[in-house]
Order: structure tokens, then sequence, then C-alpha cells
């Protein structure tokens, strides 16, 4: 399976980032689908054109907060320069194709030539998307963005979505797929990335399980231009540790560097086989915590909840429980996910993570046989009957395991649709409570069947 490419928009602010991201993510073309999100403030959203779906990462403009007002940044972009030059060379590092956002009527800027030499020293691919120009006399004024030396230009207007499939169609061929022949020799060990806010312990964490006695570590190197991954063969099972930066939630982000933590940690997510969300137990649960876990949530990744710091909290007989609460009640989109309370610091259950993440691994690869399921889904519909609506009965007739990672359950039915959100997670609970699915999300399909029903 092909990793889906990251496509970033570069720009300065006002030249319509968040309007060019929109209307590419966005439900007025028929092609285009947004995934269905549980994060706030998204920042990015995947596309499909042409057959070919790809992550747009939206950089969400320039923030600066000594002042400037709006209107003075767009007349003099050399004063926030070095923020603009920050985006641009993190999308270097972290995006396959770049799409430089220009503002078409106010031609090429101070900023837009700064930028362009940087991308024109990486070996990245490079649009050019002269935005703002809705008429035909105005997109003859886009050649002028030509002197910036980069990839083709388009003239689009994001606003009224003129010239988009052009730019679109230029996206998708640019994208570098890996083939075969290219492929490296095959990694086998476990990859888990460690995600958090800033500070929540994330390096403290690392630093403290390549400590563990028996552990043989070696760096070995990234598939982001700046990372390296760390090698660490556990019992002799062999794991790749895979850090990344803080992540804070929209509006709290600095500028330049930090707005492409979002785009490190998609990265390291489709890299990963589990996930360790880290939580600070000392501040409790976070709106930038509800992010991440939104982000995980929405890439269907295996996931294991490690509330940290838990030595510097006081504690009596019911803590443990109710922070348990807190953390299901406020992570309610990863019910699934188990919890671990840690100590980076002191070392406390560390040494029950590499276990609990090889128990996660081996549930995504979770396969049941169609004679066990069909039993199971004979208890569950017994236990609790289906829906139905005038008299008729949902009746189910069979069910089997589509495929693992996750593990997908299709459920032949003679109404699909009246299969109803609550019934689903009944069934998806019932599941969990008799086969170990630990830490995985797991899919349920319901296709239309008349016969041999069962239940």
């Amino acid at each position: 399976m092909s990793k889906k490419a990251l496509i970033a928009l570069v720009g300065r602010p006002n030249v319509g980032k968040s309007t060019l991201f929109n209307r590419i993510t966005g439900r007025r073309l028929a092609v285009i689908s947004e995934i269905p999100g549980t994060t706030r403030d998204r920042l990015y959203a995947d596309a499909d054109w042409a057959g070919t779906v790809f992550t747009l990462v939206d950089t969400g403009g320039i923030e600066v907060s000594d002042g400037w007002s709006t209107a003075t940044l767009s007349e003099d972009s050399e004063r926030f320069l070095p923020l603009i030059v920050q985006q641009a060379e993190m999308a270097i590092q972290d995006a396959d194709v770049i799409v430089l956002t220009v503002d078409g009527q106010a031609g090429v800027t101070a900023a837009d030539r700064e930028v362009a030499e940087i991308l024109r020293r990486s070996k990245k691919t490079v649009l050019v998307a002269a935005n703002k120009l809705e008429s035909s006399k105005m997109r003859d004024t886009a050649f002028e963005f030509y002197e910036l030396a980069l990839g083709e230009v388009f003239a689009v207007s994001a606003l009224h979505g003129t010239g988009m499939g052009d730019l679109l169609d230029a996206i998708v061929e640019a994208i570098p797929f890996t083939t075969d022949e290219e492929a490296v020799e095959p990694d086998n060990s476990i990859k888990v990335a460690i995600l958090g806010k800033p500070n929540a312990g994330k390096s403290t964490l690392l630093n403290k399980m390549l400590g563990q006695e028996r552990a043989i570590v070696s760096p070995i190197a990234g598939t982001t231009r700046d990372a390296i991954d760390t090698h660490l063969t556990w019992q002799g099972q062999e794991f790749t540790l895979i850090d990344t930066a803080g992540i804070r939630r929209r509006g709290k982000v600095d500028p330049g560097v930090e707005k492409y933590s979002v785009l490190r940690a998609i990265k390291a997510l489709r890299r990963a086989d589990v996930a360790l969300l880290l939580i600070d137990a000392v501040q409790g649960i976070t709106a930038q915590d509800t992010h991440i876990a939104g982000m995980l949530a929405e890439e269907s990744s295996a996931v294991i909840v490690l509330v940290n710091k838990w030595d510097a909290v006081e504690k009596d007989a019911f803590t443990i429980n109710s922070f348990t609460e807190e953390v299901r009640r406020e992570l309610n989109f990863l019910p699934y996910a188990p919890i671990l309370f840690i100590s980076a610091k002191t070392g406390q259950r560390v040494n029950k993570i590499l276990p609990l993440v090889l128990e996660v691994n081996e549930s995504r690869f979770r396969r049941v046989n169609t004679g066990e399921l069909n039993r199971l889904m004979r208890d569950a519909v017994t236990r609790h009957l289906p829906p139905s609506k005038g008299g008729v009965r949902v009746k189910f007739m069979y069910a089997t395991q589509a495929e693992t990672v996750p593990p997908t359950f299709v459920f032949f039915v003679n109404k699909p649709d009246w299969v109803h959100f609550s019934y689903q997670r009944y069934l998806e609970n019932f599941l969990r409570e008799h086969i170990t699915l630990t830490g995985t999300p797991i899919r349920l399909f319901f296709r239309p069947r008349s016969e041999d029903r069962f239940g």
C-alpha cells in the first residue's frame, strides 16, 4: 500500500492559502472528499483528484504577536520575512510537493523572492499558484511569477474555482511514487511514534525506554530529512522509536517552525504501527491533547494513552479511577485505547510499555475465523435484538472478516441502512468483549443480503 503524499501550501499572509485549502478539500468539487473530522482547528485534510488521494496541509498564515496589524503586514512583507522563511524551510523537509501561493494581483514581492530562493535550492517539486486572478485579463499577470524560477505557474481563483483543475492535475503528476525497484530493504521492526504536546515528557520517556537493561540501541536514519529514529531490540523483538515535536492546537502555535509540527506528526503516524499519546497528569486533559487524539482517530491509529508525571500527582484511593474517567470522557473518540499511568522521570511502569505495544500490534493483525465470528454474532443479536421499522426487523444473515490492520468485519443484512450508529457501537463493544483487540480501531461494514439469516 503506497503512502499518501503530503502537499504543503506555503506563502505570506492574505494571499488566499486558506481559501485555496478549502476549495481543494471542500464539497464544491464532486471528486474531492474531506476527512470526517474530530479535531479542532484542523490544519490538514485528505483530497482525491483523478483517483489519487493526497493530504493537503495549510500552514495557516503567519501569526505575529508584536502588534503589527494585518494591513501593515500585507504592505510590508519584509518585516515578517524570517517567519515565512522558516515555513518554507520546514515545507522543504516534510512535504512531498510544495505549492507556493502568491497574490496574483499584487505581483512579485520581496517575500516571494526570498522564499523562492530557498525552494530553488531544494530537491522538492514546487508549483506556483498565482491566486486572486478571476478574469482572463487578470490571468495574464501570472506570467511575471516565472521570474521566481520555480515550477509551472498556475493562474487560479480559489474563491471562484477558476484554474483549479490544471493545478490539481499538476499536483497529482508531481507526486513522487515509490516503485518496488526503488524500495529499500524491508524494515520489520515495530514502529512506535511518541506524540504529545510540548513538555509532556516525550524526550524523557524516550531516554528512559532506551536505558532499560538488555536493550541494544542504535540510531538509524529516518524517512524525513532531519529525523533520526532510534532502533531498539528488546527481548528479541526489534522496535523503531519515532520521536516527534510537541504539538499545540492552532492559536497556541508559535509562528514558523511549530506550524509544521502537525505535518511531522502526520508523517510519523503514517510510518508508525502503534502511537504513544503522552498526557501530562499534572495539567490534566487539555485542548492540545484532544487535538492530537483527534488526529489519531482520523488516521485510524493503534494507540496507547500514557498518563505521564503520575509521581507528581497527589493521590488517594479514588484518584486513578477519576483520572481514567476523565480520559475516557475527554478522549471519547479513542475508546479502544488502553491507559497506562507512568512516570518517565522515575521509570514507574515504563517497563510495561513495550509489552503493551506488542499486544496492541498483535491486535492489529487479529483474524477471527468465520465460524467463530458467526457464533459471536448469533449471541450478540440474541442478547440485543437489532432495530426494526414498521414491524420489519433488521436480520443478520452472515458475517466475515475482510481484512486486518485494522481488523475489518463485514455483516450481510437485509436492511443495511437501518443499522443505527448506536447498534453498530453495541456490536463493536460486543466484539471487543470476546476478542482481544487491544488498542486497535476496528471497522464494521454492512452489506445487503436476503437469505440464510441467523439471529
